[in-house]
């Protein structure tokens, strides 16, 4: 016979097994979105995920069934913001904030990068991982909505069309 202990044990791992199956399913069912770049809302959703998955593997209140279910109503609700905030703008304004313009034609600019917490060696860094040695050769250091740091050398700018609907941009 198993123990009370041996017995957990083996209930964490079926769960486990059965409940990460089945979130990998419904996460490939639901497409690339569901695990892109993240904003905002895509890390409340993941941070939820993780949560509801050990709450399943460690709660034994709480079935296989009933996880699966919660993972299943979480990539629903991501589904269906994300599916309005590709068809109207003021859900996409509720659930991502808009990029910022950082640095522009090789200036920083300080308020910009204030109201954004970034720091001049935040921008110094992003120019070195995109080969520019010389902050002069930046037409653009944008911040985009995921937190990562666009960089448009001042050669590549064109008519600036990629800037519209930065914040900041003139």
């Amino acid at each position: 016979m198993l123990s009370d202990e041996e017995f957990g044990l083996l209930r964490i791992l079926a769960t486990g097994v059965l409940t990460y199956a089945g979130m990998v399913a419904l996460l490939r069912a639901s497409g690339n979105r569901t695990l892109s770049k993240m904003n905002s809302f895509d890390l409340v959703v993941t941070v939820a995920f993780g949560s509801t998955l050990a709450s399943v593997l460690v709660d034994k209140k709480i079935s296989v069934a009933e996880g699966i279910t919660a993972i299943a109503l979480l990539i629903s609700l991501q589904f269906a913001v994300t599916w309005l905030s590709v068809r109207f703008p003021s859900v996409n304004h509720l659930v991502t904030t808009r990029p910022t313009l950082l640095v522009q034609d090789g200036e920083m600019r300080w308020e910009a990068m204030r109201s954004v917490r970034v720091t001049e060696d935040d921008i110094l860094g992003a120019l070195r991982k995109h080969g520019i040695g010389d902050l002069g050769e930046a037409g653009a250091v944008v911040m985009e909505s995921d937190g990562s740091l666009s960089v448009i050398v001042c050669e590549r700018m064109g008519d600036r069309t990629a800037l519209r609907g930065v914040r900041g941009y003139r």
